[in-house]
């Protein structure tokens, strides 16, 4: 029994399991969606406070400077994404309605995920410093090209309004609390290099959290309700065929460019995710007036998807000798 004991899932993913499952039974709302992204966002900030307070700034320096990593990145998240949505058109949209098709095709046109992204990176034991810059850039660019990516492969037009107070929810939430951590790096960085099972638990944590909290949102929008079953089970199947592609594309671009392990696994998580959290005030504003709930129902799935295949890949990654 001990040679398969290695393809079952380990702690971290049942845990993540778990908490699919309670989210679904027991989702949060009201007042307590908002205690939930409160503390989401407080665990969030907490996680980049730690991971600034330590790395140390030649290693972030080297981190922003590694441009061929941040443009492989750039590139597997705003042009492999919107090339896959629309070559694969023959094979997705019989699978889903028309309203569900658009939400594909406006999810490959968004930014990666910045916090899990980092997470799984730091987690798996990548290039933390080039998936901090990366994902970052990645979420601050996203505000000027999803809105035109959408205008041209969504709507068929670019003249689309455009949000940027994500612009100042990035700098508050995740570049503060980071650049708070390299100021503070000389008082509390030995103590956090000593207690790494602290930053292991804040890492975790906060992907918990953002599962939790993005499925309750998801259910209490009548995740389970309002859309047709067949229509649900093609959108999973979707969703998985792009994920799948998405990092294969990856592996391949990280192959072919001759990137070390660490950086291969930050090309990785970063290059394969699409954020929740930016993608759907976007739509709110993109597409006004249409059925925004079936558009970001796309998203919402792929982004649980990427979380629980993320989680496993993390944890194979992580168990690799040193």
């Amino acid at each position: 029994m001990s040679r398969y004991t290695r393809f079952l899932p380990d702690r971290f993913t049942l845990l993540l399991v778990t908490t699919v499952i309670i989210a679904s039974l027991v989702p949060a709302h009201g007042q307590g969606l908002v205690a939930f992204d409160w503390i989401t966002n407080l665990a969030i900030a907490l996680l980049f406070f730690l991971h600034g307070a330590r790395l140390s700034r030649e290693a972030i320096i080297a981190g922003a400077l590694h441009w061929r990593l941040h443009l492989t990145v750039f590139s597997a998240t705003f042009i492999m994404f919107p090339v896959l949505g629309v070559a694969l058109k023959p094979v997705l949209e019989p699978l889903v309605t028309p309203e569900l098709y658009t939400g594909i095709l406006f999810l490959c046109c968004l930014p990666a995920t910045v916090q899990s992204a980092i997470a799984f990176t730091s987690m798996a034991r990548g290039n933390v410093p080039a998936a901090v810059c990366s994902a970052s850039a990645s979420s601050l660019l996203g505000i000027f090209l999803t809105p035109l990516l959408a205008g041209t492969v969504v709507v068929a037009s670019a003249n689309v309004s455009m949000s940027f107070d994500a612009v100042g929810k990035i700098m508050l939430q995740l570049l503060l609390p980071f650049v708070l951590g390299q100021i503070m790096r000389r008082w509390v960085g030995a103590w956090v290099h000593k207690r790494k099972s602290v930053l292991k638990f804040v890492d975790q944590g906060s992907i918990l959290l953002v599962v939790y909290t993005a499925f309750s949102e998801a259910v209490n929008e009548g995740l389970w309700r309002n859309t047709p079953i067949p229509a649900l089970i093609g959108l999973v199947v979707c969703c998985a065929v792009l994920l799948a592609l998405a990092l294969l594309g990856c592996v391949i671009l990280g192959k072919v460019f001759k990137f070390d392990i660490a950086d291969r696994i930050t090309l990785l998580f970063g290059g394969s995710k699409k954020s929740l959290a930016t993608g759907i005030p976007m739509a709110q504003v993109i597409f006004a007036g249409q059925a925004v709930g079936a558009i970001v129902l796309p998203l919402m799935l792929f982004h649980q998807i990427q979380l629980m295949v993320c989680a496993v890949l993390a944890a194979r990654f992580a168990k690799r000798p040193h």
